[in-house]
């Protein structure tokens, strides 16, 4: 990885950290009603949503508020030995636990494909408007974009957290759209 991809991952995971909650949860609210206002969310019928922790775009409610409306709602399990995520459906919120790195995580695995599903949220530690990312630097979701043609991958992150431009490599898979508290981004 590139020193100047490292220097912005800790300069933007810094500013997240600063991030009071009450900022995270006020803006991650917004963010939720913009990206329940989305066709490509109104139209799918199966999304897969990272489960929050830390300072990340708040999904708890997301989830909560998908299923209660009949979305098939879907999450990762980190399986750290392969380095790729187990995409599991998600009936009830409290068949979640605590997993690798203190992210809640399926209990127990039913399993779901990747062809399977409309909608992938995506987080970001920082995103670029051409839908260029950084991430965590596990290359977790970049194997997942990348393993299907159909998918439609959105990023969720707070206006902050979009730089001028994400240096990037040829494994790294952009998203299409990216949403933050002020606006809604369509990536070229």
């Amino acid at each position: 990885m590139s020193q100047m991809k490292k220097l912005v991952r800790k300069e933007l995971i810094e500013l997240r950290k600063k991030t009071s909650k009450r900022d995270v949860l006020e803006k991650s609210n917004i963010i939720k009603n913009k990206l329940f206002q989305l066709p490509e969310y109104k139209q799918s019928s199966t999304i897969l949503f990272y489960v929050s922790y830390g300072n990340e775009v708040f999904t708890h409610n997301m989830i909560k508020e998908s299923m209660k409306a009949g979305k098939i709602v879907v999450v990762p399990k980190s399986d750290t030995e392969n380095r790729r995520l187990i995409l599991s459906e998600l009936s009830n919120w409290n068949d979640l636990e605590k997993g690798s790195h203190g992210i809640l995580e399926p209990k127990k695995i039913n399993e779901i494909f990747i062809n399977k599903i409309d909608l992938v949220i995506i987080p970001g530690v920082g995103f670029d408007k051409n839908g260029n990312r950084i991430g965590h630097g596990k290359g977790y979701y970049d194997n997942l974009i990348g393993s299907s043609k159909n998918i439609l991958p959105i990023g969720l992150a707070f206006e902050f957290q979009i730089v001028e431009k994400i240096p990037i490599n040829s494994y790294d898979f952009p998203v299409q759209k990216i949403i933050t508290e002020k606006r809604v981004i369509s990536c070229k």
